[in-house]
């Protein structure tokens, strides 16, 4: 929207659009405009994405963070897993160009995201802020990285600590008996809901294989490889992919991750071969994904990421 610099939800407005795109879309596009600096050194894609993120900053106790909506609008609620892909993408640009920006967003976020932290139910994140019921796997597997990240980043031991306390609460009370991941639990309750994404998925291979760097001990990248031949089939086997794009690029983080240290590019083929099926088949007039999925944001932006990491592998002849 070049008028206000803010971005729409959809290509073509729909009716239930707001004014302007939520935040969420836009955690999709930081991440997509972050790989494309890597297909185009020298380019500063990000800055415009930080300048609009910066619109829906909420300065508001006990932490800075990002609302998900434009304060200017109206005041919304501020999600945990929202400000952690801004954190994630800003981190993945900081090990790029090491830019003092990227790595204070990325202390910002991390320190934001620690308020939704208690000991009920043995620890966790909840899954936004004010709302103490769930705690889930989309914020407490991206909490990790952004630990992981930092750690990597300021070699500070209390980030792997704490890395490893959102590790071991996951795994104990989200990890499926396949290797999969659930999407949350009630902690009044107790119960978990079931639903399995492939972004939740992804979010713990990849932190199983950033833990495998940090500690070099085996068993996080015995654990990776599970969790990957299990996303494998149960997310791409019949050669599309089985939900959203952004979630699919999500996953596509991790299995290239764990590529670096295994050396086997079957994972990655197989995801080649689910976006081809996207590009042939669910691709409009004007290069959008969408024909049979809604052309919004978020599909957007999953999609150039997904583009933009394949084309770095094929450049480095690892696809």
């Amino acid at each position: 929207m070049p008028d206000s610099g803010f971005y729409r939800e959809h290509a073509v407005r729909e009716k239930e659009d707001h004014a302007v795109s939520y935040l969420w879309p836009l955690c999709a596009l930081i991440q997509a405009t972050c790989e494309m600096e890597r297909v185009r050194p020298g380019s500063n894609y990000m800055d415009q994405i930080y300048n609009v993120i910066e619109k829906y900053d909420d300065p508001a106790p006990p932490s800075p963070g990002y609302d998900s909506y434009p304060g200017i609008f109206k005041r919304e609620d501020r999600y945990y897993d929202d400000n952690q892909w801004i954190g994630i993408a800003a981190m993945d640009a900081y090990f790029r160009s090491h830019k003092k920006r990227d790595l204070k967003m990325g202390k910002k976020i991390c320190a934001f995201m620690m308020t939704g932290y208690d000991t009920v139910s043995g620890g966790g994140l909840y899954w936004r802020e004010g709302d103490k019921s769930t705690k889930n796997t989309c914020s407490n597997g991206p909490g990790i990285i952004v630990l992981m990240q930092l750690f990597q980043a300021t070699h500070k031991k209390d980030y792997l600590d704490k890395a490893l306390g959102l590790y071991k609460w996951t795994n104990k009370h989200l990890k499926s008996p396949d290797f999969l991941f659930y999407d949350n639990l009630n902690v009044n309750t107790g119960e978990i809901a079931k639903h399995q994404f492939s972004y939740n998925t992804g979010t713990m291979l990849e932190s199983n294989v950033y833990l495998f760097e940090a500690t070099k001990d085996s068993s996080y990248l015995i654990e990776a490889k599970r969790i990957a031949a299990s996303a494998a089939t149960y997310f791409l086997d019949s050669g599309q992919f089985r939900d959203d794009i952004w979630f699919n690029a999500v996953l596509l983080r991790g299995f290239e991750r764990l590529y670096k240290h295994i050396g086997d590019n079957a994972y990655l083929k197989a995801f080649a071969k689910c976006t081809d099926y996207v590009l042939n088949h669910d691709k409009n007039i004007n290069g959008l994904t969408g024909q049979k999925k809604a052309q919004n944001l978020v599909n957007q932006g999953g999609m150039l990421e997904i583009l933009a990491r394949l084309s770095v592998l094929q450049q480095k002849r690892s696809l």
